[in-house]
């Protein structure tokens, strides 16, 4: 399926939803780069994902537990477009579901290009808000060498681009695993761009 699949309307018109494919789930308990893919994840409002180092209300992330412990927690879930990997296989990479460090795996929807608040919903029951794009740190040198430059780079306008996913919190409980249905549900008003959490 195409990235371009389905449009959606944010005035409230009729539209074909846009729709993906879940090709993979991954979670840890501990804080390492890569998570390891499981048949399936359990999302849960507020929290993140049962058995993930990143689960909880505040932030879980290591740098910024010492800077603000009491920060809420916008990085619950990080999912990763699978077509990222063909593009990296191009540029010398090989990266597979997971190694990112990635929750969610998907195909057929262009995270990147989601507005702020937008709600995806996995499988039957679960579903998460966006928040933000995920900035990559020197961890991703350490697992392929190079990699950061080729996930976050300045294009000739100045710009910054990053590739290395979105992140979300949980806002419906729910499981989810590879093959279930994600649908996207854009916010309704002026679409504000992603910023980085």
């Amino acid at each position: 399926m195409s990235e371009q699949a389905g449009t959606a309307q944010r005035d409230g018109g009729t539209s074909e939803q846009q729709t993906g494919t879940i090709v993979a789930v991954s979670r840890d308990d501990r804080h390492r780069f890569s998570k390891p893919v499981v048949p399936s994840i359990r999302l849960v409002a507020g929290y993140g994902i049962e058995g993930d180092s990143h689960a909880g209300a505040t932030t879980q992330h290591r740098y910024l537990i010492r800077t603000d412990p009491t920060r809420p927690n916008l990085t619950q879930v990080h999912l990763v477009r699978s077509e990222l990997f063909a593009e990296l296989a191009a540029e010398g990479f090989d990266v597979s579901p997971g190694q990112l460090g990635e929750n969610v795996t998907t195909a057929g929807i262009d995270l990147l290009a989601l507005p702020l608040g937008t709600r995806l919903y996995l499988g039957s029951d679960a579903a998460v808000e966006v928040t933000g794009m995920r900035d990559p740190c020197s961890m991703i040198d350490k697992f392929q060498s190079g990699l950061k430059k080729t996930l976050k780079h300045t294009d000739e306008a100045g710009r910054i681009l990053r590739r290395a996913g979105i992140m979300a919190v949980v806002v419906a409980d729910g499981t989810v695993a590879a093959g279930d249905e994600l649908r996207v549900e854009l916010p309704a008003g002026e679409p504000l761009p992603l910023g980085v959490v």
